[in-house]
């Protein structure tokens, strides 16, 4: 299926990745948390030929994850920053690394997320912000919400 494809589907998963489920976006995004804002500073961090740098950056841009903001009249220069739809995908980036560092690193984490102040290695999850309680216990189910259409009714009748 094709990018619009998926923005067009109700699924918030498959809109989701309309936006970021492609390898290249990801990684700049990355990068952004990491600082980065300038063409030269993605190209240069990521290897990527300058065209797929120039669309990833623009879908990014008109997915409303970056803004673009000029820096320099001569030669026109942008920068890209986080909005606070982009900033938001930092759980997801932290997820991300620590599910790949669980499973996809035999050598041993390249990269580990630690507490600033204290030093030490954090352990991501994900909690419900009501109850505390992580995501992954079994009394969390997906059920339908209210915008829900009959395909989406159907897979997730049983979530209750």
């Amino acid at each position: 299926m094709d990018r619009t494809r998926f923005g067009e589907m109700q699924c918030p998963i498959a809109r989701s990745l309309a936006r970021v489920g492609d390898q290249w976006t990801i990684l700049i995004l990355r990068d952004a948390f990491n600082g980065l804002s300038r063409f030269d500073e993605f190209e240069e961090s990521l290897g990527i030929a300058p065209n797929i740098l120039a669309a990833r950056l623009k879908a990014l841009v008109e997915s409303g994850l970056l803004e673009k903001r000029r820096y320099s009249e001569r030669p026109a220069r942008n920068a890209y920053l986080l909005t606070e739809c982009g900033r938001d995908f930092r759980q997801v980036l932290v997820m991300l690394q620590a599910w790949g560092n669980t499973h996809f690193a035999p050598e041993g984490k390249s990269v580990a997320l630690v507490n600033a102040e204290t030093g030490l290695e954090a352990r991501p999850i994900v909690i419900d912000a009501i109850s505390g309680r992580p995501v992954l216990d079994p009394a969390f189910r997906n059920r339908p919400g209210p915008a829900a259409n009959e395909r989406i009714r159907s897979r997730y009748e049983d979530g209750l």
